[in-house]
């Protein structure tokens, strides 16, 4: 196929989140033409799995400049830029429109199996670069169809693969036997079901991040409510207890990701959680109906009830195995951008905004975008994944001045400093290293934060 026939076809964004249906707005913008695969039922398919959890950015920080311009015509208003959405609100109110005004550009049902060069798997060098892409499509009926693609910008997140319990990065002895009683997302404590499930119960609760701080702060919501009696979590932690275990309270430029932390803070200053640190899980056993969590060195837990897992997430890149794609090998995160958000060398939630040179692979014309451009890393913001998009944009059109302008100032979380994976020996009694921490978070009343958004 000629330079000019490739050119006639469509860039194929994989995922109609808020990367990926933002990625069509600028595409549309471009005059490029978009063409969104996704695999749930409804545009936000991922986002509408957490439709219950509050963000902790508000309106203002969550929607795309070429979204709204495209939304516009149609009589779209945006909500007030100062307020908090939920993911349901966030799916129903911005997704779900700029879904329908793309319209034909955005396929339903379609999951994409394998990416490659047309006749070309990985290994072949001839006339590489000249060939378009070949997507491999399996549709909800179960029809395949191989679609051609000029370019293809991967926005299909890491909601699909959470991270497991074991503390070496692999599913705990019995973690799988265990899976009715363990879940790997935020629980719905306004769900009536969920909320039997837990009401009156021990939890354990693994992981640090926001997510895991929006279950505690939820878990002990619940304690405190007359149908919660009872309901008790025990916090397990990788790591110890620092004075930047609970973000960066008052310095978060995101308030409400500060007072998130804070709301996690005053889950285990009231007596609702207790905190266990330094617990790497090894092992989950049955005792009856209850679990058992065994650490690396030993120590075994009192039995709970439940497990909740937030131990992050990571990419699934098998459908990508035919393409040429430079990935950290510790992230999988592309090679230019791995260094930025490696939290092996810092905890800082300030990444320089990044674009099409973080974000080029060996192989030219695909992209990941969006969360899955992270890997395994955490701390990501939609604002983030906007800027992205917008540079990547404009590379696929020729701009290639506005594809390196940084158009991007991202909040910082007020925890900056030292190494964010593994303890030192005593890292729990000191802070020495940080060089910017906040100090030590202040309590406030629990309720009174708006949630997670896992990442945004």
């Amino acid at each position: 196929m000629n330079a000019t026939a490739t050119e006639q076809l469509p860039v194929v964004v994989i995922g109609a989140g808020p990367a990926g249906l933002a990625a069509a707005a600028h595409l549309t913008d471009r005059g490029l033409r978009p063409l969104v695969l996704e695999a749930g039922a409804q545009a936000g398919a991922a986002v509408r799995e957490w439709s219950h959890v509050r963000l902790f950015s508000t309106w203002g920080e969550v929607t795309d400049p070429a979204a709204e311009k495209l939304l516009a015509p149609t009589g779209w208003v945006k909500p007030d830029p100062n307020a908090y959405p939920t993911g349901g609100d966030w799916a129903d109110r911005y997704l779900q429109p700029l879904a329908d005004v793309l319209g034909g550009a955005v396929r339903l049902g379609a999951t994409v199996t394998g990416v490659s060069r047309t006749g070309r798997d990985r290994i072949v060098d001839a006339d590489r670069e000249a060939q378009p892409f070949t997507v491999h499509v399996t549709h909800a009926d179960g029809r395949e169809e191989k679609i051609l693609a000029q370019a293809v910008i991967d926005a299909s997140g890491t909601w699909a693969v959470p991270s497991p319990a074991g503390g070496d990065g692999l599913p705990a002895l019995g973690e799988r036997a265990a899976a009715d009683r363990i879940s790997y997302r935020v629980p719905d404590l306004n769900d009536p079901a969920v909320r039997s499930r837990f009401a009156g119960k021990r939890t354990a609760v693994i992981g640090s991040g926001a997510s895991a701080f929006t279950a505690l702060a939820s878990l002990a919501d619940l304690a405190k409510s007359t149908d919660g009696a009872g309901t008790h979590t025990t916090w397990i932690l990788r790591r110890g207890i620092s004075g930047s275990t609970f973000g960066g309270g008052t310095a978060d430029q995101l308030p409400a990701r500060g007072a998130l932390g804070l709301a996690a803070k005053a889950a285990v200053d009231e007596g609702h959680a207790d905190a266990v640190t330094g617990f790497r899980t090894e092992a989950v056993e049955r005792d009856g109906e209850r679990l058992v969590l065994v650490a690396e060195d030993g120590r075994r837990l009192e039995a709970v009830d439940e497990l909740v897992v937030l131990t992050g997430f990571r990419p699934d890149l098998a459908f990508l195995d035919e393409l040429r794609l430079g990935l950290d090998e510790r992230l999988q995160a592309p090679t230019g951008l791995a260094p930025l958000i490696d939290p092996n060398q810092h905890s800082c939630g300030t990444v320089y905004p990044h674009g099409v040179k973080e974000l080029s692979h060996p192989e030219q014309g695909v992209y990941l975008v969006g969360m899955k451009s992270y890997g395994r890393a955490p701390t990501f913001l939609a604002l983030t994944g906007y800027e992205q998009v917008r540079s990547v944009v404009a590379a696929l059109a020729g701009d290639h001045e506005a594809a390196e302008r940084v158009e991007l100032v991202l909040p910082e979380t007020g925890v900056c400093g030292g190494a964010g994976l593994f303890d030192e020996p005593d890292a729990d009694e000191t802070n020495e290293g940080g060089g910017c921490c906040a100090p030590a978070p202040q309590l406030i009343p629990l309720g009174t934060a708006p949630a997670s958004s896992c990442g945004s």
